[in-house]
């Protein structure tokens, strides 16, 4: 049999429930690879052999006890140093989070998990996680398997290297603006950058995000097949309370015309010959395969869309993350910070604000996205339901750029001690959830917790003006 390290992830599971191979032979054969080759280009920056391998006894133990032991059993994983695995920091890359140890795991390790697959270890990403390479002044740098010389990328360096080295057969990274992308384009592996909301997120260890980050970084798989990609996909997707964003979507919808449209410049960036050579190639091979290739003139304008995700991941909070790239004195933070400063600082809310207008809050709330219940003003209004992610992008709109959290799930929605009180309201412990009422009759109030922060009971008061319906 070839090596084990060298299969797909579903070839090697299939091998594992199958019991022509044990769990810890699989790992095994990942902590060898890992050993191997992992010193010349450092992908991964911390694991735990004994842990490992116990992880991989279990799943034996559930195969051997007739159990489900899920579609990845035995499958070596990575999982990048930004989320909680217990027991360990979640780094980020930062000397400042070394003692970031987590006490609970992200909703990804316990999806995959779940699935049958083992953690083998976790892999580098730069400083804040912010650059197209990897490295930092905690772990070091990370280089490319197939060319030290080159960049992995970033921010998801470590991942894309482990699993083009074989170190995993699957990697998880996270992605704003190309931190699954880039790197698996730099190493020669596939990614995938899923919608937020597909893969929950919560890190226990650390205060939560502001509202850029929020709403556009995701977790997402890396993988040597696309067949391991789709596998991963569905075991990180599986729900998890903890994230209030998360969406129950299909993973597969109905069949569709397989059409693509080709653009060899793009809102007039004027990329480079040999980017056009292979997106040209792409198209070819697309037809090949009996895909209907259409060649487009433009795009949709793509700059203006780049810019304000550039302002929301930078912008919102500037001034408190050139703080801390300032303490941590990353020369790779610091570069981005300061050359995006004159893009990004002031950041104007009121042109982001500029959205939130009552017919989009009531549009959100008829699509029927997840709702939190707002005190309404004494006698006849009662409560009033306003959509969480517009209540929280006020929120955040408001007062993250001051380093507040955001908000609880707002008055007399989560447990009593989340009520107000002198005109505002009370945190609630991190990540806790709402309780049951005797009112509820079993059910669940319309609104989870949020996991940190206050809120100002002005702004419940600015939502409950923004909904109210017209005279």
């Amino acid at each position: 049999m070839q090596d084990l390290w060298r299969l797909s992830a579903i070839d090697l599971a299939a091998l594992v429930r199958s019991k022509k191979v044990s769990a810890k032979e699989a790992v095994a054969a990942a902590l060898a690879r890992l050993d191997a080759v992992n010193p010349k280009i450092n992908a991964v920056v911390d694991h735990r052999s004994d842990d490992v391998l116990k992880e991989a006894s279990r799943v034996d133990a559930a195969i051997a006890r007739g159990e489900d032991a899920g579609p990845l059993a035995g499958v070596p994983v990575t999982v990048k140093v930004n989320i909680d695995q217990e027991g360990f920091a979640t780094t980020n890359g930062l000397k400042l989070q070394a003692g970031a140890i987590a006490k609970s795991n992200s909703p990804v390790i316990d999806n995959l998990r779940k699935a049958g697959a083992v953690i083998l270890g976790r892999t580098n990403c730069p400083a804040f996680s912010y650059r197209w390479f990897t490295t930092n002044l905690i772990h070091g740098d990370t280089k490319n398997p197939r060319d030290p010389g080159v960049t992995p990328g970033g921010s998801s360096g470590g991942a894309g290297a482990a699993v083009a080295a074989g170190i995993g057969h699957i990697a998880h990274g996270t992605d704003i603006a190309g931190s699954i992308r880039y790197p698996a384009y730099a190493c020669g592996v596939h990614g995938l950058r899923p919608t937020v909301g597909r893969i929950a997120a919560f890190n226990a260890a650390l205060p939560e995000r502001t509202i850029g980050p929020q709403i556009s970084a995701v977790s997402g798989p890396l993988a040597r097949t696309i067949a391991d990609l789709r596998i991963a996909l569905a075991a990180m997707s599986s729900k998890d309370v903890r994230d209030p964003w998360w969406v129950p979507a299909p993973l597969e919808g109905p069949p569709v015309q397989k059409r693509a449209a080709l653009c060899l410049n793009p809102d007039g960036l004027d990329p480079v010959p040999e980017v056009k050579a292979a997106v040209a190639d792409a198209g070819k091979r697309l037809a090949r395969a009996g895909w209907t290739v259409e060649e487009i003139s433009n795009t949709p304008p793509l700059r203006e869309a780049a810019d304000w995700q550039t302002k929301l991941w930078l912008g919102d909070g500037y001034e408190a993350q050139l703080e801390a790239a300032e303490k941590e004195g990353d020369p790779g933070a610091l570069a981005c910070l300061r050359g995006n400063r004159a893009n990004v600082f002031p950041f104007d809310q009121a042109a982001f604000s500029k959205a939130l207008t009552r017919r989009e809050l009531c549009g959100a709330l008829d699509a029927g996205l997840r709702r939190t219940a707002v005190s309404g003003q004494s006698g006849s209004q009662g409560w009033r339901l306003l959509c969480s992610r517009v209540a929280r992008t006020i929120a955040a709109d408001r007062y993250s750029l001051h380093g507040v959290a955001w908000s609880n799930r707002l008055n007399r929605t989560g447990r009593k001690d989340s009520c107000r009180r002198s005109g505002r309201l009370r945190p609630l412990p991190r990540g806790s959830l709402p309780c049951r009422r005797r009112s509820d009759r079993g059910g669940r109030r319309a609104a989870i917790a949020d996991r940190s922060g206050e809120l100002e009971y002005d702004v419940v008061r600015q939502l409950k003006r923004k909904c109210a319906p017209s005279p």
